[in-house]
């Protein structure tokens, strides 16, 4: 093993002298398709992301929501503003948006060390994950592994699994697990090919098969919670934090877009056919559900019309970039035409927001925790950074000389 890993890194070292940072950027370049619903969805991110970006530089806190403001780094949230940076970055080439990524993804250096639950997956791939991959920093690269291991240290063999939160007494919970955290996956991939620790694939491959087995409904819908025994790993029952509060038929919105999301990426780290059949599973549930809107921005919960009352536009932000990545894997031509519509409901007046409004967030009526009553008002980061990523993925599509990923 440690021969793997000395090779692993003399590689990584040779393609890290060989890098000659991004040279892909739409708007520098000449040539590329990029139609104009989609510059006019950039003219608003980067207004919007420049009032937001000095927010950051003079608090050092990230943005969360319009209803929490900015948070500390260690909130689950704080990696996807950074993000979404390396995302404007990408898409500009500027060095001045590179110069804010940096400074920003910065401020996280120290998450790589908290393994208080498992959201560094969000926090440090969404972050250093997209500073690597433009940039090829040996730093970063480091970081991405350290942090890995931190979010290694809540897996369990007994399970199988990943625990998200700790036991709760007060729900009745052992050993919880939420859909969420097939998202963190991608950050145990990413380690596991910088250094060839097969301990990382293996726990990223048992809690995707588990995940697979245990939390899906057959018509491949799921709720938000799964409480398993902790030491035997079976199912104690399914709950809800978020999405509707009755598991009978709770399909909170997010929560169908975070597993479309987690096992497309599966798919696209191990090119087992067996996560591409179950990410197309919950497209086809999706895109097929009664209760989807004509406009493809589905309600916080699908559960029904009695429970389902306002939209969650966050939840549309990860579909449509799921759906993207998704239509490059998959012969269903419809996975695309699907993508594509969100993203352009999305950048309608509808949902994106004017510059310098909605406290410099870029999407309207996206919905945290709807019974909880929590940020409501419409602006939160994750929604942003989805969207982003949405547009970008979708740019590469419709170019094909543009790296894919």
């Amino acid at each position: 093993m440690k021969s793997l890993q000395k090779r692993n890194i003399l590689i990584l070292l040779l393609l890290t002298a060989c890098f000659c940072g991004n040279s892909q950027s739409f708007a520098a370049e000449p040539g590329k398709k990029v139609p104009q619903w989609v510059q006019h969805a950039f003219s608003v991110i980067e207004k919007q992301a420049q009032k937001m970006s000095a927010k950051v530089e003079k608090t050092s806190c990230l943005p969360r929501s319009i209803q929490r403001g900015m948070v500390s780094p260690t909130d689950w949230t704080s990696g996807f503003f950074p993000g979404m940076l390396w995302y404007v970055y990408e898409y500009t080439g500027k060095e001045e948006w590179k110069a804010r990524a940096e400074r920003a993804t910065a401020l996280l250096e120290m998450e790589q060390f908290n393994a208080f639950d498992h959201d560094i997956g969000f926090k440090m791939y969404c972050s250093y994950g997209n500073g690597w991959r433009l940039t090829r920093n040996p730093d970063y690269s480091k970081i991405i592994f350290r942090s890995a291991k931190t979010l290694s240290s809540r897996y369990s063999y007994k399970t199988g699994l990943i625990m998200s939160w700790e036991e709760d007494s007060t729900r009745d919970w052992q050993f919880p697990v939420i859909i969420d955290n097939m998202m963190n996956l991608e950050l145990l991939m990413e380690a596991y090919k910088l250094s060839g620790d097969t301990t990382l694939r293996h726990i990223a491959l048992s809690h995707a098969d588990k995940t697979m087995k245990c939390q899906y409904r057959e018509n491949y819908s799921c709720p938000h919670v799964v409480d398993y025994d902790a030491e035997t790993g079976e199912v104690r029952k399914f709950d809800w934090n978020n999405g509707s509060d009755d598991v009978r038929v709770s399909t909170w919105a997010r929560g169908q877009a975070w597993g479309l999301y987690g096992f497309t990426m599966m798919y696209r780290e191990t090119k087992n056919p067996k996560y591409l059949r179950h990410a197309e599973h919950i497209a086809d549930f999706l895109i097929q559900h009664p209760n989807l809107p004509t406009d493809g921005i589905p309600y916080w919960d699908y559960s029904g019309s009695q429970i389902s009352t306002i939209r969650d536009a966050s939840a549309a932000s990860v579909m449509a970039s799921a759906f993207i990545e998704l239509s490059t894997y998959s012969p269903h031509k419809g996975y695309f035409k699907t993508g594509e519509k969100m993203l352009k409901s999305l950048s309608s007046d509808a949902y994106l927001a004017k510059p310098g409004k909605h406290s410099f967030f870029i999407i309207k009526q996206a919905i945290g925790n709807y019974l909880r009553n929590s940020e409501l008002e419409g602006g939160l980061s994750y929604a942003d950074y989805y969207y982003v990523e949405g547009l970008l993925r979708y740019l590469k599509q419709i170019n094909p000389s543009m790296e894919q990923k």
